[in-house]
């Protein structure tokens, strides 16, 4: 039997049973005499019961029985090689990649700081600029007969700090999650992202902090929506499984989701690997002028890729198709189900994918055209001061968002079981988020990282993030050969 965790508790436990109760893998279970059965196969390394243990007696460890292995084949080579010969089936995962010999290059850059020809600024006593309007810039200024200048400017979104939510689906998380994100979002005055599963019709009332989402399956796409909400965003790809389409399972499709979806209850929402009515530049044109119509061009188009190998290219096709803004997702991208393989296996990291559009677009002379906004493993403060530096305009963030409302990354999403109410549409599991204290945590995160933002730039003698975008001089390379430094567009430290 495949056993990957063992559980464990010491002689701190006072059989209050806490730990039964608050397991929803059925790892943990209560016997005779109120005893506690322990169903190792079944562990997901949650760490609920780790948490909410009130002796702190209970303790997931590795299993300790091994496979022998060799050079090439690795435990979980092995393991993953005896659980398809049981089932026969693909292999799903949740999160981010596990890829451990693909770089993480954010590990592998160095900001620089000023010293005395160019001296830092103390952001506790000097004005430090964290705003962003995102969207297309006009080609020029133009004035009125009068000699007024005319406000020409498209429309587009400000945020008041460089970072906003990713795309999570209603059905794929809960409702609370939901709710959290778009507290939030008003809260801090930036955005959050509905994902490929429609808008709740209780969260209407935040649409001035509200992106919506148009994908393959067009779930929960209506006129209504599409105007109950600042920004549209046309997703193609995203990092955690670029080519392929989504799968809901539908035993998520029941109640509200159903009816948010569109989709009848029970019945899995699949959404197709391309769209049907995509097959070029010109048919990505002719949908973001669709949505513009439907909305009086009132509000901007995202189109969302993942990071692939030909994404300058591509991404020079999008800015020409009319679209306002691109989302490049990366390779470590989150996503509540995807084939392991896949996951694992394609797509380009977010760093490399930024540099080399940020690039194409400013040698093409068309970078104003459009806003990039950076994803895919975006961890703290420092990546995102690093994104923006390599050239994006923001960063939206999706895994750490979750890690601060209770996700401890067992990669369990797809199960719908999360035992902490975020990846489930289980009611009595989606009742352990108050979406009120979730959204203070959100909030907190997003404001200790604005303060370190702000420090960071302060000591490399910037004030505002406009001054940071696409300054790739303030980036130093260490450990990184002469091929990456180059497509980085970066120095290596020391030069």
């Amino acid at each position: 039997m495949f056993r990957r965790y063992r559980i464990r508790k010491d002689d701190l436990c006072i059989l209050c049973l806490r730990c039964a109760k608050e397991c929803s893998f059925g790892a943990i279970t209560v016997g005779k005499d109120n005893a506690l059965v322990f169903h190792h196969e079944k562990c997901t390394d949650c760490q609920r019961c780790v948490s909410l243990c009130p002796r702190g007696a209970i303790y997931i460890t590795e299993y300790e029985n091994r496979y022998r292995g060799n050079s090439v084949f690795k435990q979980d080579d092995i393991d993953e090689i005896l659980l398809q010969a049981d089932t026969g089936g693909v292999l799903l995962s949740s999160m981010g990649a596990s890829g451990e010999n693909v770089p993480i290059y954010f590990d592998k850059m160095l900001l620089n700081a000023s010293q005395v020809t160019n001296p830092s600024i103390d952001p506790l006593r000097e004005p430090m600029e964290t705003s962003v309007f995102i969207g297309a810039r006009p080609g020029c200024v133009e004035r009125t007969k009068e000699g007024r200048i005319m406000d020409n400017l498209p429309p587009h979104l400000e945020l008041k700090t460089p970072i906003l939510f990713s795309a999570m689906s209603y059905g794929a998380i809960s409702l609370n999650v939901h709710r959290a994100l778009a507290i939030a979002s008003e809260r801090l005055g930036t955005y959050w992202n509905t994902g490929e599963g429609g808008l709740h019709e209780s969260l209407y009332p935040y649409k001035e902090n509200t992106i919506v989402q148009v994908a393959s399956g067009r779930f929960g796409v209506h006129a209504t929506y599409l105007n109950t909400a600042s920004a549209i965003e046309i997703k193609i790809g995203q990092g955690a499984k670029p080519g392929i389409g989504g799968h809901l399972t539908g035993k998520k499709i029941i109640g509200d989701v159903s009816k948010t979806r569109m989709v009848p209850e029970g019945l899995d929402a699949i959404s197709p690997a391309p769209h049907h009515d995509i097959y070029s530049i010109e048919d990505l044109a002719q949908l973001v002028m669709s949505i513009k119509e439907a909305t009086e061009y009132k509000r901007p188009v995202i189109v969302k890729v993942a990071a692939v190998h030909n994404i300058a290219p591509i991404a020079s096709g999008i800015a020409r198709s009319g679209a306002d803004i691109i989302a490049i997702d990366g390779y470590r991208g989150g996503t509540g189900a995807a084939p392991k393989r896949i996951r694992d296996n394609v797509g380009i990291p977010i760093e490399l994918a930024i540099a080399t559009v940020d690039q194409r677009l400013r040698e093409e002379r068309i970078r104003d055209r459009v806003s990039i906004i950076a994803s895919g493993g975006i961890r703290n403060s420092s990546d995102v001061v690093k994104a923006i530096a390599l050239g994006s305009d923001a960063v939206s963030i999706g895994t750490a968002a979750l890690c601060a409302l209770g996700c401890h990354i067992c990669a369990s999403c797809h199960t719908g079981r999360c035992a902490w109410g975020l990846a489930t549409q289980d009611p009595e599991l989606t009742g352990r988020l108050d979406p009120e204290k979730g959204a203070e945590r959100l909030i907190n995160l997003v404001n200790a990282w604005t303060r370190e933002i702000k420090e960071i730039m302060g000591g490399m003698g910037i004030n505002s993030i406009e001054a940071l975008r696409g300054n790739r001089m303030a980036l130093k390379g260490v450990g990184l050969n002469s091929k990456e430094l180059e497509i980085l567009g970066i120095g290596y430290a020391g030069e």
